[in-house]
């Protein structure tokens, strides 16, 4: 069951990376040689969040981390229960 739990975060790892760059390439401009250009107030604001202890973040900007946090522990929550079944 462990490698289980492992294998089930490590796709949500993976999920929250392939969703972020998803969104980081949709907001992002393109060259004509395929060159993504991140926007200015992105860059400034994705700095400052990347800078700041997640304790100092603004509370919406918090929320968004705890809707991540969330899935994992669903995940989490979901392999205790299928433990308690067996």
């Amino acid at each position: 069951m462990k490698n289980d739990l492992r294998e089930l975060l490590a796709d949500e790892c993976h999920n929250q990376w392939s969703g972020w760059m998803k969104y980081l390439f949709k907001k992002s401009e393109f060259s004509p040689r395929g060159e993504a250009v991140i926007p200015s107030w992105a860059v400034d604001r994705w700095l400052r969040q990347m800078n700041t202890p997640y304790e100092n973040l603004p509370d919406g900007e918090k929320e968004s981390d705890r809707e991540q946090a969330d899935k994992f522990l669903d995940l989490i929550r979901s392999t205790n229960d299928l433990q308690k079944e067996i």
